[in-house]
């Protein structure tokens, strides 16, 4: 099954300004353990850093600083200046006290000020480290280069806003701290759905203030080709657009084309060039990934004579999943790829090159005559072995221009040189067999670092794969594979996760997938020893950073949900959160929820109708926005497909609407190769009709021979029908839903049908009939109608 396992890899660059520091392994004290405190006992409170660092040690007092406190730089040091001008204007942002950067003598004490240091022995703290001490009498923000002067400054600006305030009381401590691997990062699809340059340098503070340092940029797959090159035009003219699937798109016609508008867009030069400055000034390397052999359609549309059949494909396609178009491998198209690399080498000046190498189809290359003759005349045994002699190719090329290859763990197949570095994706055993050869890895597996999986199971989730992610399984995940030993350790030089975009279409939701699951990932890289409970108290002020800051993080782990049932009276209301963190405070009245109302300790028991608002609190501070739930005779007989059992899990995933092109759209929970849907238990009680709302999406997924797996239910009618079936889906039909009034809708259609003669409660199976399988209907929601009174 290539679409359940499929990453979607593009190239990627890396531009990093300065070489990866050394792995560390020193060992990380585990946090403190943090009590909450009273709503008015937060003048001095724990410190809240994300992420933890590997040693504080505290001290007594405090220091207080107000409104005007100095940070002093040397005003002879280039980077100190910018520093301290950076860390006044994100404390500001985040309703912190209003710092004033001023030039002064940084090798005297400091007299209830911020200090920001450079020590005379800049590899005295590594690469990456820092010194932070905390007295009543100022803060000393030290260390021997700029990423570690800036990585202080970061802890500084946490110590500074854990309460909004204009004064705070930061209590005395002493900080010495160094990341535990060298390689923390963020891979970002930009090929699936293009992001404005406005928002990648917004994701890139974001990554830096987590202390994140690689930006895996994922610039070019089969559904286009985001970065200029000017020797070849026609890769973005061409390759950096496509007519979105479906029928909404189809007829969403250009009055300057008179044909389907093209979406897309593609990177300047000179916006990559400023895009890299600005990562550099915040200490995060970007690698461009450029994918070979595979996932190149949009390059072989742009220049057919790239492809590896004597009929490429005509169109850049807008399908998800995995395509057969390979690069050939004639001389001249490892010349095209050198020249493209050579641009591409120009824009990121960083030590890796990702040259993707996963998911590569072999069937055209067996099925062309000319690439087997090139195989037998090279001595090539077989085509895995083809794709070895490809990328060893390519490696040559990138190390004698000073670059590293860096690949996903296919690479691995058929051998590898000596110096390329592994991604591994398929679980760890890439960065297993990496390091036990000699390679370095970076650990990057499905499902636990993919953060396009949903994080929560409700219906207010963003589109995206149905595996739940939540983010204490990314704060739990493993980054160190057993059975290695010390030396195969330094191998492994960490971890990143992927923000795949074939179904995050928006900046906004990229935001929402990544924050906050990027702080856990970022302790996983950072700390050595995790502390759940803890880091979900440094957690909470954090969330309010982002909201200050305009992060769009998802409230999913500390969001209260509310499970409703029926019962005699009016209904049972149960409230809790994901993370179990904090204290879940509710009213009745439409009012907003705060400390002071009534604590939630045990299932409500409540007359119809209601309006219940409810939140998470942190003593006296609210996490998240409320949950507003109206609870009343519909609401408790009303399900969307995101509250009713798959049938099976085959390819599940939390799809969108291709409907309507502008506003909300809906959002279905479907496996894709068997939409069919299961309410348990549902009370038929005094039930006279049935409601559901369907939508149609087009069938855009290239799954190879799973697509003749698909068994398609026999309609009664030309359009189909929606059917209803008792207590299994091979039981009695009590309703059919025919789908002709929604042919014409390509957004959701309310169909109705009665619902008579039944009583108890039973699960009822939903699913469709069809003739063929595109358009994929599915199902939005289900609504048990009762008896008029």
């Amino acid at each position: 099954m290539r679409l359940k396992i499929h990453r979607g890899l593009g190239v990627i660059g890396i531009a990093a300004v300065t070489a990866l520091p050394a792995a560390c392994s020193r060992e990380i004290p585990t946090p403190p353990p943090v009590e909450k405190p009273a709503a008015a006992q937060v003048s001095v409170p724990q410190p809240s850093i994300i992420p933890w660092p590997a040693h504080v040690a505290p001290a007594p007092g405090a220091l207080a600083l107000q409104d005007g406190a100095p940070i002093l730089y040397d005003a002879s040091d280039a980077e100190t200046p910018r520093l301290a001008h950076y860390l006044a204007d994100l404390v500001r942002r985040t309703q912190g006290p209003l710092l004033v950067p001023r030039a002064g003598d940084v090798t005297l004490p400091p007299a209830h000020a911020i200090v920001l240091r450079r020590l005379a022995d800049r590899d005295e703290t590594g690469a990456e480290g820092y010194k932070l001490d905390v007295t009543p009498d100022g803060m000393v923000i030290a260390a021997g280069q700029g990423a570690g002067l800036f990585y202080g400054a970061v802890t500084a600006w946490q110590l500074l806003t854990q309460t909004p305030s204009h004064g705070v009381a930061i209590p005395a401590m002493r900080i010495d701290d160094v990341p535990r691997f060298r390689w923390r990062g963020l891979l970002l699809d930009s090929a699936r759905h293009y992001q404005s340059p406005e928002f990648i340098e917004a994701f890139i503070d974001a990554m830096a203030l987590h202390k994140l340092n690689v930006l895996q940029w994922h610039l070019t797959d089969d559904q286009a080709w985001r970065l200029e090159i000017r020797r070849y035009p026609r890769l973005t003219k061409i390759g950096a657009w496509r007519v979105p699937e479906g029928a909404a798109a189809a007829h969403d016609i250009d009055p300057r084309t008179h044909k389907p508008r093209l979406y897309g867009g593609y990177y300047s030069q000179a916006q990559v060039r400023a895009i890299v400055r600005y990562a550099a000034a915040r200490h995060v390397s970007i690698v461009p990934e450029i994918e070979m052999p595979g996932h190149a359609t949009a390059a072989i549309v742009a220049y057919p004579k790239l492809g590896s059949t004597s009929h490429p494909p005509k169109a850049v396609p807008s399908a998800w999943g995995v395509f057969d178009n390979l690069y050939n491998v004639d001389d001249s198209t490892f010349r095209f790829l050198d020249n493209v690399l050579t641009e591409v080498m120009a824009l990121f000046p960083g030590e890796y090159i990702h040259v993707g190498g996963d998911e590569a189809v072999k069937d055209q290359w067996k099925a062309s005559p000319k690439i087997q003759a090139q195989m037998k005349k090279l001595g090539i045994a077989n085509e895995d072995a083809l794709q070895s002699y490809f990328i060893a190719r390519i490696g040559k090329f990138l190390s004698a221009h000073g670059r590293k290859l860096i690949g996903w763990d296919e690479i691995l197949e058929g051998g590898v040189a000596p110096n390329a570095t592994i991604t591994s994706w398929r679980g760890v055993d890439g960065a297993v067999t990496a390091a036990k050869s000699g390679h370095d890895a970076v650990l990057s597996p499905a499902p636990d670092l993919y953060f396009d999986n949903r994080q929560g199971t409700g219906p207010d989730q963003p589109p995206g794969r149905e595996y739940l992610l939540t983010l204490e399984r990314v704060y739990g995940f493993d980054a160190m594979p057993d059975h290695l030993s010390e030396a195969e350790r330094t191998h492994i030089i960490g971890v990143q996760a992927n923000i795949w975009t074939e179904h995050i279409r928006t900046d906004e939701r990229v935001d929402l997938m990544a924050f906050p699951r990027a702080a856990a990932l970022a302790e996983v890289g950072w700390s050595a020893k995790p502390d759940w409970k803890n880091f979900l108290a440094r957690l909470a002020p954090q969330m309010a950073r982002y909201k200050a800051l305009g992060i769009v993080a998802s409230p999913t782990a500390f969001k209260v949900e509310a499970e409703t049932a029926e019962n005699p009276v009016g209904a049972t209301v149960r409230l809790g959160d994901q993370s179990g963190f904090g204290d879940v405070h509710y009213t009745l009245d439409g009012s907003a929820p705060s400390a002071a109302s009534p604590l939630y300790s045990a299932p409500l028991f409540l007359p119809l109708p209601q309006h219940l608002r409810a939140a998470a609190f942190d003593g006296a501070r609210e996490i998240v926005d409320p949950t507003d739930v109206t609870v009343d005779a519909m609401s408790l007989r009303h399900r969307f497909s995101q509250e009713l059992e798959l049938c099976s899990k085959d390819i599940a995933l939390n799809l969108e609407d291709d409907a309507p092109l502008r506003g909300p759209r809906a959002i279905f929970l479907a496996d894709i190769m068997n939409p069919c849907w299961i309410w348990r238990g549902a009370d038929l009680n005094g039930i006279s009709g049935i409601a559901a709302g369907v939508g149609q999406v087009p069938f855009n997924f290239e799954i190879g021979d799973d697509r003749a797996k698909i068994v398609l239910r026999p309609p009664a009618t030309p359009a189909g029908e929606l059917e209803v079936h008792r207590d299994s889906c091979d039981g009695p039909k009590i309703a059919v839903l025919p789908l002709a009034p929604a042919l014409s809708n390509n957004a959701v259609t309310r169909l109705t049908a009665p619902l008579s003669g039944q009583d108890g409660a039973h699960d009822l199976c939903f699913a469709f009939t069809q003739k063929k399988l595109d358009p994929l209907w599915l199902l939005d929601w289900v609504q048990l109608v009762p008896n008029a009174h």
